[in-house]
């Protein structure tokens, strides 16, 4: 697939690279300097440029970007029309600390709201970064680590489990966006686990119903 990484940042770098390592022809967009955009490209064997660039004839696309910086990527993106967009962004504030939309809104239903015309899927906000190339390794080993993975468009759904899948997680269908709500704030206990907590920040979880 021809995919977009809007976002240069740990989240965009680290899935863009593994995504590429697949053999997807991803293109990096988005960062404060030409300079960097270059280096991850050229790492992981990609291409960079402007977002139309990177837009321009993409299946789909992975929106990594800080919330603060949300409405100037959107602006350079324009109105995404049918293309699948991956949401791993969350609405915190400027330390990270807290977030700035929850419970009665969301991050999720905020961007369905700007940009209507794209197939909004979120994914992988709940897990921290440090865990993608560990899962990647660990692809077909065992039972892979979940994501939670919710929207309204069951088609971009699908198309965002296959890439789910490629990093070596499995998506865990969590409804639609509206569920985001619930699911946003559950980051800051990941966010706990992973930084605060000791044992390292490489942190999967796995939900099992239990039968019998």
């Amino acid at each position: 697939m021809r995919l977009a990484i809007l976002g240069s940042g740990l989240m965009g770098a680290k899935l863009g690279a593994i995504w590429a390592q697949c053999g997807h022809d991803v293109c990096f967009a988005y960062a404060r300097s030409d300079a960097k955009l270059e280096h991850l490209a050229r790492d992981a064997g990609a291409r960079w440029g402007s977002v139309a660039d990177a837009l321009d004839g993409a299946d789909a696309a992975l929106l990594a970007v800080h919330w603060s910086r949300v409405e100037d990527v959107l602006a350079q993106a324009g109105d995404l029309d049918g293309l699948p967009v991956l949401n791993c962004s969350l609405p915190l504030n400027d330390t990270n600390s807290q977030l700035v939309i929850g419970t009665t809104d969301s991050s999720a239903e905020t961007l369905a709201r700007l940009r209507p015309k794209a197939r909004w899927v979120s994914c992988f906000n709940t897990n921290p970064s440090e865990s993608f190339h560990p899962a990647f390794a660990r692809k077909g080993t065992g039972e892979p680590p979940q994501t939670f993975t919710y929207g309204d468009d069951q088609q971009a759904k699908e198309i965002a489990g296959d890439l789910i899948r490629d990093i070596g997680f499995e998506p865990l269908e969590t409804g639609g966006l509206g569920n985001a709500r619930f699911i946003e704030p559950f980051a800051m206990a990941t966010v706990e686990l992973a930084y605060v907590q000791p044992g390292g920040a490489a942190l999967t979880y796995r939900f099992e119903k239990l039968r019998g």
